[in-house]
């Protein structure tokens, strides 16, 4: 199973991205998922989740602003941004708890970069 990210570039304040995350593979199901970001010199830190059964959760600064979602059909889970801020610049990846017949597992993508600017 791999996962990979799409969707980031450069936008100004007040902007929109929409990043996806597909896994491919096959046999197995995605149990959870969510999106961190990690900015220069900080930690990484949780944007948002979402579980097998649609519970979301956000991070305080991102609440109101982003949006996470997920289409089982297509193995691929969405984060929609909007109105945008320059601290929301970091690179943002996915992660998501995979299932397969004899394990879960919990699979990282590579990430995308999403900038913020005027």
């Amino acid at each position: 199973v791999q996962l990979a990210e799409s969707g980031g570039g450069t936008v100004q304040p007040g902007g929109s991205l929409r990043l996806s995350c597909v896994a491919s593979g096959s046999g197995f199901s995605i149990n959870s998922a969510s999106w961190y970001r990690q900015a220069p010199g900080r930690q990484r830190e949780s944007v948002a989740s979402i579980s097998r059964f649609t519970e979301i959760t956000y991070a305080d600064s991102v609440k109101g602003r982003f949006t996470i979602s997920r289409d089982n059909a297509f193995k691929t889970i969405y984060l929609q941004m909007n109105n945008l801020e320059p601290e929301d610049t970091a690179v943002y990846l996915c992660s998501a708890n995979i299932a397969t017949m004899t394990r879960r597992q919990d699979y990282w993508g590579q990430g995308t970069q999403v900038t913020v600017s005027s």
